[in-house]
């Protein structure tokens, strides 16, 4: 592939820049587009549409992040397979990628499609606003097999270095959806509905464009339908790294379905506000993201290689830049907070619980930081068990043990926040002395080639 990035060796500290930025640009960019629905059907269709876009974020990320960690697990196999220059489990891989992300994708819709009303119901979305729920969720379910597509897709470019193809694709389904949400809610007076067909079409301009690019490309990473296969080795070591970091995913899901019932319960101006601020609350975890999926790249290709000392050295740099970037970032978003949740809605009252989660949840966004740069950098090692149970506890219980006994005495919107920072801080505590005891653990070991063991999950 042209564009991509020799991670075995050089400086680190602009390398990991190079391959940092596009991912958190293409990131973000899909986050400003997701929030062009926010702001479209805010706009143009008032506060109720705009809760049933917003409370639907939780669910349909629990149903798609066990593929989303698989993902991760495509990511560091690959990267892996490629430090260690085996070009043909290389190739094997690509296209085991893709087949999963296609029958991955086609399971997600059809379940989407019949846990669609009770999972919503089960969520207390308000009736007022059930119908443009449950329209936007299904439809949005029915697109999973082109947006896990483009998922897996830009999994195999960033496992070679390439972050830029991924983000050029984003960028030109991103402006589409912009267009799209426009014309159906303008032209055809659609609400919900039309901004979630507008999503869907643009995921597929995404991943046909990534897909056409591997299909053109030469070299192991050429994709050609006629070779789509499953490699059981390759595919085992994807589940024993993607389903911890999976089921990770989909336990912070369920306790932010729990928070978003819990939000839902203080009424529609709290769920438009946190509609609208979750947007801004993507642009700091995708920023950060893109220095943590850095280090779980950079770490995966060194540790095929055989390279520990340059692994400590690239999770290191990964996390001193994010970071730097993060820190600037938050403090930035926290100072012009108002004026930002006025693009998406200028209730006064929208406005004001929305500066209330921003101060909560940004205003401690390093916490977060922490514990997604430290889980992706165990990640690439091939340990992703750790961090998963890391998490599970000092988060998701934290959380849920916080709304059922302090929330449920003081049922305020600053109480309900506290939740966000405290589980960070906790987890925050125990991961960093597990990264530690491994980082020493490891480099006891020296360095080594991982080619005759098996992947620790």
């Amino acid at each position: 592939m042209k564009r991509t990035i020799n991670m075995l060796e050089g400086s680190l500290w602009d390398k990991i820049l190079q391959f940092a930025i596009p991912i958190a640009l293409t990131s973000i960019l899909q986050q400003v587009f997701n929030a062009a629905d926010t702001l479209v059907v805010g706009n143009f269709c008032g506060k109720d549409a705009m809760a049933a876009v917003g409370s639907n974020g939780p669910m349909i990320n629990l149903l798609i992040n066990l593929f989303i960690g698989l993902t991760m697990g495509a990511n560091v196999v690959l990267a892996r397979v490629t430090g260690e220059g085996r070009l043909d489990k290389l190739s094997k891989g690509v296209h085991t990628s893709v087949l999963i992300s296609l029958l991955g994708g086609v399971f997600l819709a059809v379940l989407g499609f019949f846990v669609a009303r009770p999972v919503l119901k089960l969520m207390g979305v308000p009736e007022n606003v059930m119908p443009m729920s449950l329209a936007y969720f299904r439809i949005y379910m029915g697109g999973m097999p082109v947006i896990l597509l483009y998922n897996f897709c830009s999994a195999i470019f960033r496992s070679q270095g390439d972050t830029r193809t991924p983000l050029a694709a984003l960028t030109i389904g991103g402006v589409a959806n912009v267009g799209l949400n426009i014309f159906f809610v303008t032209v055809f007076g659609m609400d919900a509905d039309g901004v979630a067909i507008a999503t869907v079409i643009s995921n597929l301009i995404s991943s046909l464009i990534l897909v056409i690019s591997l299909m053109r490309t030469d070299g192991p990473t050429h994709l050609s339908f006629r070779h789509l296969t499953i490699e059981k080795d390759l595919l085992k070591d994807m589940i024993k790294i993607g389903m911890p970091a999976g089921l990770q995913g989909m336990a912070f899901s369920i306790s932010n379905i729990l928070v978003q019932s819990s939000v839902n319960s203080l009424g529609t101006d709290v769920m438009a506000a946190t509609s609208a601020a979750l947007n801004l609350e993507a642009v700091m975890f995708c920023l950060f993201g893109g220095f943590s999926q850095a280090s779980t790249t950079f770490i995966g290709q060194n540790y095929g290689a055989g390279n520990m000392e340059r692994c400590r050295r690239a999770a290191g740099m990964s996390y001193l830049e994010s970071t730097i970037a993060t820190v600037v970032v938050s403090a930035l978003i926290v100072l012009f907070r108002r004026p930002l949740l006025s693009i998406f809605n200028r209730d006064p009252a929208v406005i004001h619980y929305g500066e209330i989660r921003i101060l909560y949840i940004v205003g401690f966004e390093f916490f977060n930081m922490t514990v997604d740069n430290l889980s992706s950098a165990l990640r690439g090692y091939g340990n992703s068990l750790a961090p998963a149970l890391i998490a599970l506890f000092g988060i998701c219980v934290v959380r849920v043990v916080w709304i059922l006994t302090v929330f449920a005495k003081h049922h305020t919107m600053n109480v309900l926040m506290t939740c966000y920072p405290l589980s960070w801080i906790v987890a925050d505590t125990i991961l960093v002395i597990y990264y530690f005891y491994y980082r020493n653990k490891m480099k006891k070991k020296g360095s080594r080639s991982p080619k005759a063991n098996t992947v620790k999950a």
